[in-house]
Formats: structure tokens, sequence, C-alpha cells
């Protein structure tokens, strides 16, 4: 069995494990250094012992991994108690991949003990075959060690092929506690997922090395394969709904799957203060998006009158931010939101790889650039060469002008 592994004969005692160890995953009794159920297998403590008493023992990769099976996507609530819309957007995308693969999209939604089902329902309407749900008063608030014991049992027993989750910060924190429990690949911030047709292994495609490639990454020999997806890359809608046709049908499709009794968090939240609020573009259904070549900070009231004609949000590139023309909020990219409005001006920008890999999603994107050559009329639908500010001048006439009309 795979864990964490102490040579009795080689260990002193000497505590520098645990002076290493972050989350408490070891400790010394009787002089003698013991891992815990807290241990995450993050090698700390090995690299600290002074005598290499310590390692961890992995198991045999590749046995049994037809045993996998079904894709299923991490939902998470807000403190409203409203699914974070990411989690439509990854049904959406698992119920495409599991068309290839032939198998069933499961939804996992950890609750509070006083929800009244609606989720359920929504999630199976969404996209989701069946929904494994648990109600305990240990899920409110979420904890992120406590539901990662809830993802891992189910996992173990169930064996999922593919798990999804939303790079919020709380599945940001989640996701790597469960990839080191199933001693399993995870890869972060993807801006595609695809099937290889040949060998059946979930492709996921992220930004490396600062953004100037795409990196594909599979993960061969273990399972689970996990990736997290941040919000705004996968359209909404794009989430066929299944033929519900009655709520006792729904209810069919719903599991309780209780929380282990000897789980109990080791955080205790002695108080909240809501976040400072700030805009967000993530969900907006269209937006104009500047970049450098608007020229100068002077342009940013043409733009939004461009904007509030079009009732759309505004963006901007990274550059425009780090000179302090907008605030980080407005970041459309890879570094930023992650954006798939309906609509999408893209006015002097020219179209960085970790840019486009933010608005890939997009439904429909018309790009405004002086540079015929620009990379960001590699993925437009409809393009305007020319001056930027002209066009836009022009644009904003005609739209304040039909406005008048009407």
């Amino acid at each position: 069995m795979a864990g964490l592994r102490v040579d009795e004969t080689r260990c002193i005692g000497c505590t520098r494990c645990v002076r290493a160890c972050a989350t408490g995953g070891i400790e010394v009794k009787d002089r003698l250094a013991r891992p815990t159920d807290a241990c995450v297998f993050c090698g700390a403590c090995i690299d600290a012992c002074p005598v290499d008493a310590i390692s961890i023992e992995r198991k045999e990769a590749g046995a049994d991994l037809v045993a996998y099976r079904d894709i299923w996507v991490f939902v998470q609530a807000d403190e409203h108690d409203d699914v974070l819309p990411v989690a439509f957007e990854l049904l959406g995308r698992a119920r495409a991949l599991a068309a290839q693969r032939g198998c069933a999209v499961v939804a996992l939604l950890p609750q509070g003990p006083g929800s009244a089902g609606s989720h359920e329902r929504e999630l199976i309407a969404r996209g989701a075959d069946r929904v494994l749900t648990v109600h305990d008063e240990r899920m409110v608030p979420l904890d992120a060690e406590v539901c990662a014991r809830w993802v891992c049992d189910l996992a173990q027993r169930l064996k999922p092929e593919i798990i999804l989750y939303g790079a919020t910060a709380f599945g940001r924190e989640l996701a790597p506690m469960v990839a080191v429990r199933l001693e399993t690949g995870l890869t972060a911030d993807c801006t595609r997922l695809e099937i290889d047709g040949a060998t059946g292994l979930l492709q996921q495609t992220r930004p490396a090395f600062g953004g100037n490639l795409m990196a594909t990454i599979e993960c061969p020999a273990r399972r689970p394969q996990m990736a997290t997806v941040r919000p705004g890359v996968f359209a909404g809608d794009a989430c066929p709904r299944s033929s519900v046709s009655s709520d006792a049908a729904a209810k069919d499709q719903v599991v309780e799957y209780p929380l282990d009794a000897s789980v109990r968090s080791r955080v205790r939240v002695l108080a909240t203060e809501p976040a400072q609020q700030g805009a967000s573009i993530a969900q907006a259904k269209r937006l104009v998006v500047v970049g450098r070549g608007i020229g100068s900070k002077k342009q940013l009231p043409l733009m939004q009158r461009l904007a509030d004609a079009l009732d759309a949000e505004l963006g901007c590139t990274r550059p425009l931010v780090e000179a302090g023309w907008l605030e980080y909020p407005h970041q459309v990219g890879q570094t930023g939101v992650s954006v798939a409005p309906e609509l999408l001006i893209s006015i002097g920008v020219s179209g960085a790889i970790q840019h486009l890999a933010g608005i890939g999603g997009a439904k429909t994107i018309i790009a405004i650039n002086e540079d015929a050559q620009a990379p960001i009329f590699g993925i437009a639908h409809y393009k305007a060469v020319g001056d930027a500010i002209e066009i836009v001048d022009n644009l904003v006439r005609e739209l304040e002008d039909a406005v008048a009309r009407s």
C-alpha cells in the first residue's frame, strides 16, 4: 500500500521532519517519527531528515486503468448557496468529452444539511447524468481538507476516469489535495480539453513558459486524470439539456454519499468579511477589450462610450493594467480573467498567446487593428484594418445616432 514510510532502524527522533512539515503530517512519539492522517506527501520531511529515514512508497502505475470510467465535475456553490457558473461551463465540456468516451457525466455536489434539492435538478437538466451529493454541517463553510476526504473516498470507491474542477480560489486549493492523496496528476488553468482519438487520454492544454507557448499535457499512467479550468474558458450555455421529465426522474439520478464520521475540520472560522467589491467582467455578455494600439490613456473615455452604446463591459490587456490605465479586474487573458461573451470587440490588441487563451470561448470576435498581420486576426470573425481611434469614433457616432433616432 502506498504511503509515507519511516525506517525505524535509521530514525533518531530529531524532530526536524516535524518542524519542516506545514500540515501536521508527521509526529515524533517515543523518539520515532510516525506519519499522521494529515500527511499530503509533499516530501518536505524527506528533505529535512538528516539520516534518510523517511521515504514515500508509491503504488505501481497502470495496473487497473480499464476499471476507471466516467467524467466527474466538482460543483461549488458560493456563500449565498448559488452554484458558480463555472460548474455549468464544465458540465457542457464534460458532455462533449463523455460523448467521445461513451461514458456518463457525474456532478459532485457537497452541501450543508439545509439544502432544498434544487441544485440537483438543475445540474441534471444542465447535463449531468448523475449527482453525487452529501448533506453535512461540516461542508458549511466549505473546507478544502474535509472536502478532499469526501472526494477521495468517492474516487477510490467508484473510480472516475476524469475529474474537472473550476479554477476558483477553493478549486485551486482542493484539486492538489485530491491529486496528492490519489497519487495522480493535475494540470492547472487549462484553456482546452480534448480526448485523443487514438489513446482515449484527456489532452489538457495550458499556457507554459510565461504564456509564450501552449503545452498539451497527458496523464497516461495514473487515474483519475484531473484538471482545473478557469471560469469563462468554456461557454456556459453549451451545456445540452437532458430529458428530465419529472422531479421523480431527477430524484432517481441523485445519490447521497455521507462523509466519514471521523473527518473533522482543523480550521475554525471566527468571522467573515465581504471582499472588496470591484468590477467583474467574467460573465459579461458583451465586451470591449482595448490594448496598447489605442495610443494613450486619454482614449479610454471614447472606448467607454463604445461600451456604453453596446451595453458592454470594458476590458483591457495586461500592459494597460501595468501602465495604470485600468485596474486589474478589467484585465482579460490567461493572466487576468478568461471570458466567453456573446460579442467581443478587440481594439488595438495585437493578440499575444496568453491573451488569446483567455478569449477562446467568445462566440463572435470583431478585431480592429492597424496591423494587418496581428495575431488577433487569426481568431477574429470580423476584421477591420485601419486606425483604431478613427474607426471607433465613427462607430460610436453611428451607434449614438441610431439610439437618438429610435
